[in-house]
């Protein structure tokens, strides 16, 4: 970016930016991150190195995302950014009828109900057969080595793993005695620094590597998966995985102060995050830790997720068009909304998430902003026996209200919250960006954009300043770190702030930005066991 100190971080984690000029990955989990970085020394490219990252942090971080679940992806090559949609409809035999006549009057989160396609490994597939230089058994090796050999669980991913256990403890039905054999076989969820294996899983990633994904949507891992699902009266069939492919769609963008956001289209809400910058570009900002700056910044988040809740489903099933969401008419509108006191927003309360996010980058030029994810954690609660593959649970979004553009129905494709990010200045990449955690993930985008463009933070401090998030009405949850002095102020205008209990729940980011002299300048995530790793 050129404009920020390098040296200057007044957060608490006085971590130090991280330069390299060959390549560099950031992610939340050391092992993960070294795994990509093997890959760029190896001979391979961004590309390769995110896949591989992406493979490894289903092993080494299975409380977050895994085999089963979902992914999206912007990628950066040749002078272009292009975009991969690999999340999953809903299965063919599931309706709103069928679950409403199963007695529930939303949708479950755990269990059958909300499993839809997983599109995870479809993503490491296509990703290497268009953009990859190494084979992909040798990109998915060093996952395959972690599952089958085993590695020694970090502190963060301990935490949340006992989250995990608490949580699918309380589960009733047989169904879900397979998550409690694969992770944990032991009885309780392992803990920091324990050893941690699933041969199962490194026997399903051989699978995934030697048939390019096949086995999974039209092979021996499907069949595993159909025969799961009837067996305990759920939905998923063979067919649903041998129709599904993942789709290559154009990113969306919004130009913010002369820099170029991009996300990935809808289903994803990455258009949040991009309606609210373009509400905020019509204001100035002073300082950073100023009332002023928080308050239009709360309101705008409001405004945009009102819009973002209402209308982002299936891109198919869209009954208004992104680029009048996105028109700078339609801004102006929504900005004047806002006073100096606080809105009350339609939308209901947004659930957490729980998510991986990863940044790779290499010397020709490539970038990958790439993120995955399983929903809530570990997701559904359902492990195919025999593969290790966790299933998430991302049809969870669908409503079930006939009336509802995100309501469920055969073959749809959900609301969904994980959204990679990118920034280009006049067509130049300056690089990926993301932050990883439900409902959080547009919010905090739009602070790490604003942290780096209108505050000059490099991209450590950047992930680094305290975090906000909005959860429904009128309430703003704060971490501890945010200013006592600008909780009080903003509480007079209207806002009920409410203070975090731990960091977990505001979201764990990455950033890589490239400068003119192709210096790729990293910082991660001080929420997690983020690393990066750089050459």
């Amino acid at each position: 970016m050129g404009q920020y100190d390098a040296l200057y971080n007044p957060y608490p984690s006085r971590r130090s930016v991280v330069y390299a000029r060959k390549g560099m990955v950031a992610t939340t989990q050391p092992l993960a991150a070294q795994a990509g970085l093997d890959m760029l020394k190896r001979g391979g490219n961004a590309i390769d190195a995110a896949i591989a990252t992406a493979a490894c942090l289903t092993v080494v971080e299975p409380t977050s995302n895994g085999i089963g679940g979902d992914a999206f992806a912007l990628v950066w090559t040749n002078g272009q950014l292009h975009g991969l949609n690999a999340s999953g409809p809903a299965p063919r035999g599931i309706s709103a009828d069928i679950i409403r006549k199963a007695g529930y009057q939303k949708m479950p989160a755990f269990g059958w109900i909300p499993v839809t396609v997983p599109g995870a490994p479809s993503a490491w597939a296509e990703l290497s057969r268009k953009f990859g230089k190494l084979p992909l058994t040798e990109v998915l090796r060093p996952a395959i080595e972690y599952a089958e050999n085993g590695y020694p669980v970090s502190p963060v991913i301990s935490k949340l793993w006992k989250l995990g256990f608490d949580q699918y403890k309380a589960l009733s039905g047989e169904e879900f005695k397979y998550w409690f054999e694969t992770f944990a076989p032991a009885g309780r969820a392992p803990a920091a620094g324990e050893i941690w294996r699933s041969p199962d899983h490194a026997r399903t990633l051989q699978l995934i590597a030697e048939t390019k994904a096949e086995a999974f949507y039209r092979g021996e891992l499907a069949e595993k998966i159909d025969a799961f699902s009837r067996r305990y009266g759920g939905y998923l069939r063979q067919e649903d995985l041998a129709a599904y492919r993942p789709e290559w769609v154009e990113p969306i963008k919004v130009n913010y102060r002369g820099y170029d956001v991009w996300e990935i289209p809808p289903n994803g809400h990455g258009l949040v995050a991009l309606m609210a910058l373009n509400i905020l570009k019509g204001f100035d900002f002073a300082a950073k830790e100023a009332v002023d700056t928080y308050h239009k910044q709360f309101e705008a988040i409001k405004l945009a997720f009102a819009d973002g809740m209402k209308y982002i489903t299936d891109p198919a099933k869209m009954k208004v068009r992104v680029e009048d969401l996105l028109s700078d008419a339609y801004a102006a509108e929504r900005r004047k909304l806002i006073t100096d006191k606080a809105l009350t927003p339609a939308p209901g309360q947004p659930p957490k998430g729980g998510t991986v996010y990863l940044a790779t980058a290499d010397g020709e030029g490539n970038m990958v902003s790439y993120i995955q994810s399983n929903y809530m954690g570990f997701g559904s609660g359902l492990v195919v026996p025999g593969t290790g593959i966790s299933l998430h649970n991302r049809g969870n979004n669908f409503s079930l209200d006939a009336e509802h553009d995100n309501c469920i129905e055969p073959g749809k494709k959900p609301y969904h919250t994980i959204i990679p990010g990118f920034l280009t200045k006049d067509g130049k990449a300056i690089g990926p960006f993301g932050v990883m955690g439900g409902f959080v993930q547009p919010q905090g985008h739009v602070q790490v954009v604003m942290n780096t463009v209108d505050f000059g933070l490099n991209p450590q401090a950047a992930l680094d300043a305290p975090r906000w998030q909005w959860t429904e009405g009128k309430t703003i949850e704060v971490e501890h770190a945010f200013p006592e002095y600008l909780a009080e102020a903003l509480q007079r205008m209207g806002h009920d702030i409410k203070r975090t209990v731990g960091n977990h729940t505001m979201g764990r980011g990455q950033i890589i930005w490239r400068d003119d002299q192709g210096v790729l300048a990293g910082g991660t995530e001080p929420r997690a066991d983020g690393v990066v790793a750089a050459w």
